[in-house]
């Protein structure tokens, strides 16, 4: 009976192992066991990611064994093993050799790839494929790896990698392009880091460098429009065990596939993979344009995408040969016109400010200086100067230095100057987010001299007569409109209300502010009912704009031409005659281009309305929440109306006569001119602050749910921290493309705020950007724009930043911003909480937009 049983337990193991190498679904393969190309399968990763077997690119004909990913689609392949050796067939095998390496067999059994590492006689390996698209080859005996695919990359860089350099030995990672989309092969494209220890990232056609990254401060790539990539983990490390060695790399968000690509073409394609469209997305790309490719303008030259010819020397300096220049090639560079003054001194070590009195005629009585330029890709070959490391003045460092020719102050990097001549120079395009100030040392007379007088003196002349032009254009208009309107007045002045004065304008003086002079306040035109209902087709409903709390906006069209909005305060309206002066007062004494122009007024019985200035495109919500025109908000013009917001804010915060503080701002607030420029509007809520006022206190708590201010909400504590609150829920309204109040149906979230807190502590802010932008923006930029917004919605008024603040913020790539602090207030109240607060108000509200009137504040 027991021999009985041991006979059937060899047959079974027996049935095992000739089955084994037929069905393969491990992740690991030992001796003994072997993948068969014909049998379609080959080792998955435990987490089914990754697989390590045979494929077919596009329509080659041969099989190579790599690693590609298991759960897409599509064939991706990060790792191939025999791409010199190709197999013609699909009669190829891989196992473990004899000698303990794993290897691609032929249909003979030949070795046509193997990883050539020595393995002890004694010594059994195992290849194990890992949910990272790491090969390796550890030993049996004690664990050790033995060999990394990640230490042999080919042309993929993924997460955990690390693209990496040795100064002292000179071994570098080097991650090579395939020959086509569909040959492996080696191509002649190349990807790592400068070998000189710069830090910055090469592309090498061949030998010669194609293109490069500019150096690393600690956010992002200097030289490139790259978004913030430390986000995503990446990060340059020093080897702490071996001096001189650095490498880069990062780390996987959160579960989404994110590659970098060094393409066939000489491209390199960073990819998030799309699990809804089952398609990689583009995230970047570099190079992008002709002005990016390396040296393309010589020495001394700056490339810009908008420019006919895309080349042209730096300020200061001429072609070197100007037949070839003209001729389109511009590989020749440029040579300096003026020599520099330092050359001539006796000290060549310090730059004084005047020359030798021997070499006059040779150098610029006035000494050497700057010419700065801004947003450019810095020249490569650069040298870091430490000796201004902690705080010191870069430009005397340079200044002092003769063989200095240029400098740059990096934040994250420091002072950066430049002692040999300056190539691949990139004028990025304005609004990219790309480059950084960078200053070229030029001769006096280059920097506008007294050899320039007669010139300057032509230009003030000619700008004088262009001013002298437009005064009298702006006179003759002013005098014909005021005409048209006096004569207006004279056929309806017996429809004048009693509070309007013989001149027929209002009084606008307002509150007393010690910064207005007496006698300059400002009298707004004062028009009749009948003069505006004229105007509107007696407010015909063809003409109706819109409506909000206040009464309906109409359309209207003056006598010259001009088109106007005329808005009606309703007779039931709950803003009455202070809500109606107010913004009479504010709005006529506030001039910005991103304001909203008050054009007159009409105070005649109960009849209260304003006419300002005609938007053609309304207002932001019309686009913003519309499905159908949110495409025609593409990221650039987003952009502009946040950055154009903020400028209107720090006017009124700042800026102005009057320090005025909002209180309603919101997308439906914020107006859009012809050429899309956003212009704040409606200023029945605001208040004035004086000089010396930061915070005001109100029981009559007015304006928006999910826009107002914890402090402001809860307490009637307002200041123009207000407005910031307000303004950081309108920037995660224009990225995202959904209204605040439109998560009700989402678990946990309350609004736009929670929302937008979840996906940055979970890493998946990127989520957070409307689909229609995705192509169209600096990613970078966006996610700026989100952290900006992040910090504005802060509970505490004193940790969100001021206006100006927020300016400088986005306007500057280079600036480190400070983590946000969680938006308790949003993610802790509940519906009961907000259904207490409207119990103490005055109106009812709807889940919209509307405006509050009263709420009384605790």
């Amino acid at each position: 009976m027991k021999s009985t049983r041991i006979y059937q337990l060899l047959i079974l193991l027996s049935l095992v192992i000739f089955i084994l190498p037929l069905s393969f679904a491990v992740d690991t393969l030992t001796q003994g066991q072997v993948i068969k190309d014909g049998d379609g399968e080959g080792l998955r990763s435990a987490g089914d990611v990754f697989e390590f077997g045979f494929f077919t690119p596009g329509n080659s004909t041969y099989r190579y064994a790599g690693v590609f990913y298991r759960s897409v689609p599509v064939l991706s392949v990060v790792w191939v093993a025999n791409r010199k050796t190709p197999l013609d067939g699909t009669a190829g095998s891989i196992a473990i050799a004899p000698d303990g390496n794993l290897a691609v067999l032929d249909d003979e059994g030949a070795t046509v790839w193997a990883t050539d590492v020595a393995v002890a006689t004694n010594d059994t390996t195992a290849a194990t494929i890992k949910d990272s698209g790491q090969l390796v080859l550890t030993s049996a005996t004690n664990g050790t790896v033995l060999w990394d695919s990640f230490d042999h990359p080919t042309d993929t860089f993924l997460p955990g990698m690390k693209l990496s350099l040795n100064r002292r030995t000179g071994r570098r990672t080097i991650f090579q392009a395939w020959k086509s989309p569909n040959d492996p092969s080696p191509g002649k494209y190349s990807l790592g880091l400068d070998p000189t220890g710069s830090g910055q990232i090469f592309i090498w056609k061949a030998r010669r460098p194609r293109w490069r990254s500019g150096q690393w401060d600690n956010t992002r790539f200097i030289g490139s429009t790259m978004r913030a990539l430390y986000l995503y983990g990446f990060k340059l490390v020093p080897d702490p065990y071996d001096k001189g060695s650095m490498y880069f790399t990062y780390t996987q968000v959160n579960s989404s596939l994110l590659r970098f690509v060094m393409q066939w073409d000489g491209v390199e394609n960073t990819t998030l993979y799309d699990g809804e469209r089952k398609a990689w997305k583009p995230v970047w790309v570099q190079p992008v344009t002709e002005c990016e490719t390396y040296a393309k303008c010589g020495s001394y030259g700056i490339c810009s995408d908008g420019g006919s010819p895309i080349c042209s020397c730096l300020r200061g300096f001429v072609p070197r040969s100007e037949d070839e220049w003209r001729r389109g090639n511009w590989s020749a560079g440029c040579v300096r016109r003026s020599a520099l003054a330092c050359l001539f001194n006796n000290n060549t070590s310090t730059n004084s400010s005047s020359t030798n009195s021997n070499n006059s005629s040779a150098a610029d009585s006035k000494g050497d200086g700057f010419y700065g330029l801004q947003g450019v890709k810095v020249p490569d070959k650069s040298d870091w100067d430490a000796t201004v490391e902690n705080g010191g003045d870069c430009r005397s460092a340079c200044l002092n230095n003769c063989s200095c020719k240029a400098y740059a102050q990096v934040s994250g990097i420091g002072c950066l100057t430049w002692g040999v001549d300056l190539i691949d120079v990139y004028q990025f395009p304005q609004g990219s987010g790309g480059g950084t100030d960078f200053y070229v040392k030029l001769a006096g007379s280059e920097l506008g001299g007294n050899t320039k007088t007669k010139i300057w003196k032509a230009i003030v002349i000619s700008v004088s007569a262009a001013l002298s032009i437009m005064i009298i254009l702006c006179v003759l208009s002013w005098w014909k409109w005021n005409a048209a309107i006096k004569d207006c007045w004279k056929r309806d002045k017996t429809h004048f209300s009693s509070s309007i004065s013989m001149k027929g304008r209002v009084d606008l003086s307002g509150p007393s502010d010690n910064t207005q002079e007496a006698g300059n306040d400002p009298e707004l035109p004062l028009f009749t009912f009948d003069f505006i209902a004229s105007a509107t087709s007696n407010f015909d409903e063809s003409n109706k704009l819109g409506e909000g709390g206040f009464g309906d906006v109409y359309k209207g069209l003056l006598p010259g031409g001009q088109e106007v909005a005329v808005k009606r305060l309703s007779r039931s309206s709950g803003q009455g005659q202070e809500e109606f002066k107010n913004e009479m007062i504010l709005i006529a004494k506030l001039q910005h281009r991103n304001l909203v122009r008050l054009l007159g007024c009409c105070i005649q019985g109960e009849e209260k309305m304003l006419v300002y200035e005609y938007m053609p495109n309304k207002s932001l919500d019309a686009f913003l929440f519309d499905p159908t025109r949110q495409e025609l908000l593409d990221w650039k013009t987003r952009y502009d109306i946040i950055e154009g917001i903020a400028r209107g804010l720090v006017y009124l915060h700042r800026d102005s006569r009057l320090r005025i503080i909002h209180r309603d701002l919101k997308a439906s607030n914020i107006l859009l001119d012809g050429e899309m420029k956003p212009k704040i509007s409606d200023f029945g809520m605001a208040r004035i602050f004086g000089r010396d006022q930061n915070q005001g206190n109100t029981t009559r708590v007015v304006g928006t749910f999910g826009y107002m201010s914890p402090e402001y909400a809860m307490e009637g504590l307002f200041s123009g921290k207000s407005d910031v609150y307000s303004f950081g829920v309108l920037v995660l309204e224009i990225v995202s493309g959904r209204r605040n109040n439109s998560f009700h149906n989402m678990t946990n979230i309350i609004n736009i705020v929670g929302y937008a807190w979840r996906l940055w502590t979970e890493d998946r802010i990127t989520e957070m950007v409307h689909p229609t932008i995705e192509e169209s923006c600096s990613m970078a930029q966006v996610l700026r724009c989100i952290h900006v917004g992040l910090l504005c919605v802060q509970d505490h008024a004193n940790d969100r930043p001021d206006m100006q603040s927020v300016v400088l913020m986005l306007a500057s790539e280079a600036a480190l911003l400070p983590t946000p602090k969680p938006p308790t207030f949003a993610l802790e109240r509940s519906p009961n909480r907000m259904d207490t607060l409207t119990e103490n108000a005055v109106e009812s509200y709807d889940v919209d937009d509307r405006t509050i009137t009263v709420v009384v504040a605790r």
